[in-house]
């Protein structure tokens, strides 16, 4: 499963998977919205944005990624914000490339790791995460204040 930086001339496919990924999470936003946020993802270079396509080039799935520092590391990392596949290509290892994908970026820009959150019953995300070596932590909780 190829998988590239994206790059603007991706942004029609990653905005229809984008939405996608909005409306799993039961989210959905207006086209314009989205197109305008990856655009400027892309443009400022503020995430990396990995795209994965099929043997026919068609977009199946993407990883967006951002970068912070880990203040108890004293270290930058990479905080792994959204990954999704489209239903049709998932359980075709889409989702595992992409996050190898995310791995080796991180490693070459120098993070010392990557931290994920995903939902307490995505249970196929979690057993993907774990196999590929993630550790769900059992100290910290994950708070959010809206703005």
């Amino acid at each position: 499963m190829p998988v590239s930086r994206a790059v603007i001339a991706d942004l029609a496919e990653l905005s229809t998977l984008f939405a996608a990924y909005l409306d799993f999470y039961q989210v959905p936003r207006a086209p314009a919205e989205i197109g305008a946020f990856l655009t400027a993802r892309l443009e400022r270079g503020d995430s990396a944005l990995f795209i994965a396509r099929d043997a026919g080039g068609v977009a199946q799935g993407f990883v967006q990624l951002y970068p912070f520092f880990a203040s108890l590391h004293l270290a930058p990392a990479m905080l792994l914000s959204d990954l999704y596949v489209r239903a049709e290509a998932r359980r075709q290892g889409v989702a595992e490339a992409l996050m190898q994908a995310a791995r080796e970026h991180a490693v070459a820009c120098g993070a010392c790791g990557l931290q994920l959150e995903t939902a307490r019953d995505n249970f196929a995300g979690q057993a993907l995460y774990e196999k590929l070596g993630y550790v769900r932590d059992e100290v910290f909780y994950t708070y959010w204040l809206a703005l």
